[in-house]
């Protein structure tokens, strides 16, 4: 088992706490950077995608899991992002004025959301968030003008100056560069005044009010900051398809974003990019694995969704904490090895907020 013995405040604010941390970390970067030559042509595109996800799994964890509000809807500021990037780009604007006008018209949108969502809370502020969801995607699909409607429009390649960046190495590059930027970000906010004014929102209103929290403030600027990095990734993911539709952002989508960050780890940073790993893969499983099942089971249209339900209910009923939680444990089992107790891996009974201020 690691001891860590801190000696300087600095020790506080590293973000590698010790040089395991350190070695695993370089180690993934390592990784990310040699992708290109190690992995083939369709797996490097599937990790792009996993980036893309990573970063709007990025702002919905800071909704979700740090702040405590949940967005049935997410998938709309997503097409925010990515409509506005199509637009922009293809009327010539530079690919980094058109990103940072994504992510500001998606933070913005994400303000007109949250103001109206404070009077709410729980499953009330799903159905709100539910509700502007379905708006968003009937405008994407009645204003012809700009989106093409339902027949779509095709996005351009994105140019940073006289450099067109194409859809396949240089663009895995230009998305991993923004996940890093984005990763480090919300470090850094997670552990200023603001980040833990979430997290106290998050396990208590009545205590963080009391604390002098203006927990209007501080909703609306979780509501923003999520927002905009759903812009971002809906922005990376306009280039990465090449082409928008209105049904791209339904519903479904919204469900999808949201099981990533709950079956991820809900409250941790890692959780947003298991998740992402976790969505983007379990497709590529279903479908290898569908040789091997009976016919019936395996071209039945369904089999996806249920499957991703089944893996839901069992997260939920097994580990709540996800995949961040039991990667957890199982670190927790070989450092104690063999001086475990038996219950010390049991599920830990879950409280109500009413339950907490008793």
């Amino acid at each position: 088992m690691r001891f860590l013995f801190k000696t300087s405040y600095a020790q506080d604010i590293n973000l590698a706490k010790h040089g395991g941390h350190t070695f695993w970390y370089s180690a993934l970067g390592l990784f990310l950077v040699a992708s290109p030559w190690l992995l083939p042509e369709y797996w490097l595109a599937q990790l792009t995608f996993v980036l893309i996800y990573s970063v709007v799994g990025l702002g919905l964890m800071l909704l979700a899991g740090f702040t405590g509000l949940f967005s049935i809807g997410h998938a709309a500021f997503l097409g925010v992002g990515a409509y506005t990037q199509a637009v922009l780009n293809n009327a010539g604007v530079p690919f980094p004025i058109a990103l940072a006008a994504a992510g500001l018209l998606s933070a913005g949108v994400g303000v007109l959301v949250g103001m109206p969502a404070l009077r709410v809370k729980g499953i009330y502020l799903g159905i709100a968030t539910l509700s502007f969801g379905f708006v968003v995607e009937e405008g994407f699909a009645r204003w012809e003008s700009v989106t093409g409607g339902n027949a779509g429009m095709h996005v351009k390649a994105p140019a940073i100056g006289s450099w067109q960046v194409e859809s396949g190495t240089p663009f895995y590059f230009l998305c991993l560069v923004i996940v890093v930027l984005s990763t480090l970000a919300i470090l850094n906010l997670l552990r200023s005044p603001t980040g833990r004014a979430f997290v106290a929102i998050r396990d208590s209103e009545i205590s963080a009010q009391s604390m002098g929290i203006h927990l209007a403030r501080y909703k609306t600027l979780s509501f923003a900051l999520s927002a905009a990095l759903a812009g971002l990734g809906g922005a990376l993911y306009a280039h990465k398809i090449q082409f928008l539709s209105p049904d791209q952002f339904n519903i479904l989508q919204s469900i999808d974003l949201l099981l990533m960050v709950v079956i991820g780890g809900l409250g941790s940073v890692h959780g947003a990019f298991l998740g992402a790993i976790f969505l983007i893969s379990m497709p590529q499983l279903i479908s290898l694995g569908k040789d091997f099942l009976p016919a019936v089971v395996g071209q039945a249209p369904g089999l996806q969704s249920a499957v991703y339900g089944s893996v839901l209910v069992a997260f939920v009923l097994f580990e709540p904490l996800g995949l961040y939680g039991r990667w957890l444990k199982v670190r927790t089992f070989f450092q104690v090895f063999p001086f475990y107790r038996k219950g010390m891996f049991k599920r830990q009974k879950s409280f109500q907020k009413s339950d907490r201020l008793k």
